[in-house]
């Protein structure tokens, strides 16, 4: 019996990002980090477009926790310092954006949230530590 191609093409794409994830640098794991904000945010679009609520709120949930629990928590505060409290403001507000979008189906505090994380994900592209 051989598994079917859906289930081969999605497992294949986790050993890809996996293997992705394993072998990145920190600076490639934080780019990977707003790719993934991106995606869901744009997919909680769609949702929130489409009047699907439970997904919508999964699609949220996964870009809350990539700000929350990856870009938030991964901020030097002791080396970075003012810039890093900066950062943690700016994260913590997008946070909210993402919540407001949530609970009202607020497309345009989701299209912000994702503007602003696709600004500072664009700057952190050109920062380019692992060419260096």
């Amino acid at each position: 019996m051989y598994p079917n191609r859906a289930g081969g093409a999605a497992a294949y794409a986790r050993v890809g990002v996996e293997s992705d994830v394993l072998s990145a640098s920190p600076h490639r794991l934080i780019t990977l980090l707003f790719e993934g904000a991106d995606k869901a945010i744009r997919s909680a679009g769609v949702h929130m477009r489409d009047g699907n609520k439970a997904e919508k709120g999964k699609a949220i949930s996964k870009a809350l926790d990539i700000v929350n629990r990856g870009l938030l928590a991964a901020l030097d505060r002791e080396r970075g310092g003012e810039l890093a409290e900066r950062m943690a403001l700016l994260y913590d507000y997008i946070a909210r954006l993402l919540l407001k979008a949530n609970l009202h189906d607020d497309a345009a505090s989701l299209e912000e949230a994702r503007h602003l994380l696709g600004e500072l994900g664009s700057a952190w592209r050109e920062i380019d530590t692992d060419g260096k």
